[in-house]
């Protein structure tokens, strides 16, 4: 009962702030003439800050790489645990368009934002569109915006690193800039897969990487990158977790 009543308590003040902000980011995105909305995308940022601020349960750890040029184009992948990892994701200092499914972009108020901010929508069963949101990102890495994916598709419903696409690291090769890789831990218990309640407050780690390089690199190449990544991520998990990597890793445990 304590579970149910915090968590409508937190989705409230979630949907209140998310109110508010909906007429600050107009005005943002009216002044805004950038062509990639950078301040309108900044401004939608700080949302998930003040939601993560908001929310008693969430205590954020950032760590790792600090990013001083802003305007350096990465493209940037994280692991996937949790909804929570958009807000928490958030808090980072810079501005970083997001691909989202297509149907959010939809929905009432949260859509309008997305659609105001540049965010990429997508259709995974329309190869067309699918195309089109890799060519947006594209321009969006030459206009030195950073973009941000989670090449695993959708959230982990067990704590687990799963496979991982190829998409992200084929534009980067592409676009030659950096990969910049994420880490999140902690978020899958704070909003579990398919359920509207919070979890028990826990902390969650986010952890910047070092960017990886892809000069020299060719599409070919593409597969090994991806690997290389995704065992990135995968070994800063197990260390938090004092464990080894083939307990993180879903394809060693399912292969097995």
């Amino acid at each position: 009962m304590v579970d149910t009543l915090r968590s409508i308590w937190i989705w409230t003040s979630a949907s209140f702030l998310i109110l508010i902000w909906f007429p600050s980011l107009s005005i943002v995105r009216f002044f805004d003439r950038d062509p990639v909305r950078y301040t309108t995308g900044r401004w939608f940022r700080r949302l998930g800050a003040v939601l993560t601020k908001a929310n008693p349960l969430w205590k954020l750890r950032i760590s790792g790489e600090v990013i001083t040029d802003i305007r350096r184009p990465y493209v940037i992948v994280s692991n996937h645990q949790s909804f929570a990892d958009i807000p928490l994701i958030a808090n980072l200092p810079w501005e970083m368009k997001w691909l989202a499914k297509a149907e959010l972009f939809k929905l009432p108020i949260v859509g309008w934002m997305l659609r105001m901010s540049g965010d990429i929508p997508v259709d995974r069963k329309n190869k067309r569109a699918a195309a089109q949101a890799f060519m947006r990102a594209y321009r969006y890495l030459s206009q030195k915006c950073s973009v941000i994916f989670f090449p695993e598709g959708t959230r982990s419903s067990d704590g687990l690193v799963h496979r991982f696409t190829d998409g992200a690291f084929q534009l980067a090769i592409r676009a030659q800039v950096p990969i910049l890789p994420l880490v999140v831990e902690g978020s899958r218990d704070c909003l579990p897969k398919r359920s509207w309640k919070f979890g028990q407050s826990r902390d969650i780690f986010l952890k910047v990487l070092p960017p990886v390089e892809t000069k020299d690199l060719t599409p070919a190449d593409a597969e090994e990158l991806r690997d290389r990544i995704r065992n990135l991520i995968i070994h800063q998990i197990a260390e938090w977790r004092g464990t080894e990597p083939e307990k993180v890793d879903a394809i060693r445990l399912h292969a097995g």
